[in-house]
């Protein structure tokens, strides 16, 4: 079984481009093009000159010595967190502005969750000189205050959503109606690995660059290219898209997703799509998605605003339902307390959504020589705030 895209824009049964009409010749024009502009030397070379002078890439690969030690068996983290912004998401964005450059797009907009991305997409319309709209929901606005400072002091609108749960999922119906009115000189980053085709498997191969990392950095450290495990947060699941690429296809490397279960799977306050999701269509995608029997969507719930989103990407999709990858729900608590862990062990401050990866070594055993990459997919100071509130600190 292949694990990329099909020419369809398939990952198994899920993917595809379930859009309204008037958005048909946007995503369209990205389809046709998207592939040959990657390839082009022209672009590459500028993509990772950026990656390398900007971005501040190759991340590290640590070793996580205390960590490993207390858990008896070899953690490693991919240290995306030390990337220019704080997290994974600027390598999408340095990718799809060039991108956008090169379809002759002046206005860019985004969703954002978490903030990471919109900074990252922010700093990149800084970067290269072009308006930038970010679509955020009015109470992450509130639980991520600095991303929203920084936004703007990076010159960026940032545009409260206030229907629904007022979360990413609502943000990323904002910037979608954007889109609908300005077809001809927007384009839209989405930052996961989700919305219509080509999306999911462009920012899949912008993310990449995580997994091409690791296969070097291994055979440096421990002499082999391939880790037992990779494992990674899932909210959309950009920064797993990432870490996974390069071993999607390489069945002997052990692929594990880490949701957020919230307060609980089955408490109602969960975003745990892989063990309550069913098939249905968000933001122009057809994925697994938490809904009521009569398919409106379930509101997700997570303390961690990355995770906080209803759905999974495609490719995530397709990697529960045909048993490549490992599922694994972390509550909240189980995360805050691996966060603080991982600060306390390692001197690594990391942010919620990658504290919920960290959480599974708890429970799930590996054994002793097992080596095991975790993307630690952004830095925890956007979250200290979060982490006040919750260990009195």
């Amino acid at each position: 079984m292949n694990y990329n895209v099909n020419e369809k824009g398939y990952y198994g049964e899920f993917g595809g481009a379930y859009i309204p009409e008037m958005l048909y010749p946007n995503v369209e024009e990205l389809r046709q093009q998207y592939l040959e502009i990657m390839a082009s030397p022209e672009f590459q070379e500028e993509f990772q000159d950026l990656l390398r002078e900007y971005v501040g890439r190759p991340t590290p690969l640590y070793f996580a010595k205390r960590l490993s030690e207390k858990y008896n068996t070899k953690i490693y983290l991919k240290r995306e967190d030390l990337c220019h912004t704080g997290a994974h998401k600027v390598n999408n964005t340095i990718g799809q502005i060039l991108m956008a450059q090169r379809l002759g797009k002046k206005r860019i907009i985004a969703e954002t969750g978490a903030g990471q991305h919109g900074v990252a997409t922010a700093t990149v319309c800084a970067l290269m000189g072009l308006e930038c709209i970010v679509y955020m929901g009015a109470i992450d606005i509130e639980r991520q205050a600095p991303n929203v400072a920084r936004m703007k002091m990076l010159g960026a609108t940032v545009v409260p959503a206030t229907s629904g749960s007022k979360t990413l999922k609502d943000a990323t119906n904002e910037a979608i109606r954007d889109w609908i009115n300005n077809p001809t000189d927007t384009h839209y980053i989405i930052g996961s690995v989700v919305g219509p085709h080509p999306y999911p498997d462009m920012v899949a191969r912008f993310q990449s660059v995580i997994s091409e990392e690791i296969t070097i950095q291994l055979e440096e450290k421990e002499g082999r290219t391939n880790p037992d495990f990779v494992v990674a947060c899932v909210g959309g699941g950009s920064n797993a898209a990432g870490a996974y690429y390069h071993f999607l296809n390489k069945p002997e490397v052990g692929i594990i997703a880490v949701e957020a279960a919230g307060k609980g799977i089955h408490t109602g306050e969960s975003a745990a799509t892989s063990a309550l999701g069913k098939t249905g269509i968000i933001h122009g995608s057809k994925t697994l998605l938490m809904q009521t029997d009569d398919g409106q969507i379930t509101e997700p719930y997570s303390i961690s605003a990355g995770l906080d989103y209803p759905g999974v990407g495609p490719m995530h999709a397709h990697l529960f339902t045909s048993g490549r990858g490992e599922f694994i729900s972390v509550t909240d608590e189980k995360a805050m307390t691996a966060g603080l862990e991982l600060s306390k062990l390692e001197g690594i401050i990391p942010a919620i959504e990658t504290s919920h990866a960290l959480a599974i070594f708890e429970t799930r055993k590996f054994k002793k020589d097992d080596v095991v990459v975790v993307n630690l997919s952004g830095r925890g100071d956007k979250d200290l705030n979060t982490y006040i509130a919750y260990f009195n600190l």
